[in-house]
């Protein structure tokens, strides 16, 4: 059985993602800050909880330290804070952001991939975002940290090449999940709900594990370099239809 690592798997994609691998047939450590709900959802698919602090890179080498195997590696920890103009942004709201989802990532990848070489090779998923590629007002240091995470990506498949281990980067733009717009507006519930208001089916983190899962699945010879997706009610960052698309 393969062995499938996924960060930030105490809720939403993250936890998602580790109950399709899970069906599957992988088993998953799932691995996060937040204990009692890893250890609800490791018992609930069969897998294996790991406390994991992806910036505290001791943290992170006492996590590689107690796994044997890994195949696939999917990098989900990160996250946004905050929603200011680059003029009013605040300095520690930039640097957790980077930390997070540029530094987490380097940091499990540097630990598991002599992991991933082993074997008959292994796959690196890296969850960016459609913020890695394009723009928008008040969204400068979330795109700044995920335009570094996937530069990181595209340099390590380079870096990467006649070697047996792919590297995946997935790009989702709108998700509705409980908690990534809740701690973008601190808390505040009314300006989350704003973000997905009238928007008919926004994606889930259901819709996502479902590509991840698609992508991962491919033979280990067939690379998916970047795969884009969006809610239909999505044409781009900038456009959004809220109204009703689909009948029922």
């Amino acid at each position: 059985m393969q062995t499938a690592v996924v960060t930030g798997a105490s809720s939403g994609i993250g936890a998602a993602t580790a109950r399709r691998l899970a069906a599957d047939g992988f088993h998953v450590v799932v691995a996060a800050r937040r204990q009692d709900r890893l250890a609800a959802l490791a018992e609930e698919i069969g897998g294996r909880a790991l406390p994991l602090d992806v910036t505290d890179r001791d943290s992170v080498a006492t996590f590689a330290a107690e796994l044997d195997a890994c195949d696939v590696l999917l990098n989900n920890a990160g996250g946004a804070w905050g929603s200011d103009s680059v003029e009013g942004g605040d300095p520690a709201d930039w640097q957790r952001m980077y930390e997070v989802n540029v530094l987490g990532t380097l940091h499990v990848t540097q630990a598991l991939l002599p992991l991933l070489r082993a074997g008959g090779g292994g796959t690196i998923v890296n969850l960016t975002s459609t913020a890695a590629f394009v723009n928008y007002e008040g969204g400068a240091g979330y795109s700044a940290a995920k335009h570094g995470q996937h530069a990181l990506t595209e340099t390590l498949r380079l870096e990467l090449a006649g070697q047996p281990v792919r590297v995946i980067e997935i790009q989702p733009g709108m998700v509705h999940t409980d908690e990534f717009s809740l701690n973008r507006f601190r808390g505040d519930s009314d300006k989350a709900a704003a973000v997905y208001a009238d928007v008919d089916r926004p994606l889930t983190a259901e819709d996502v594990a479902g590509v991840v899962a698609m992508a991962v699945a491919q033979p280990l010879h067939v690379n998916i370099d970047q795969l884009v997706l969006r809610p239909l009610a999505q044409a781009a960052q900038h456009k959004v239809h809220r109204g009703r698309l689909f009948e029922g």
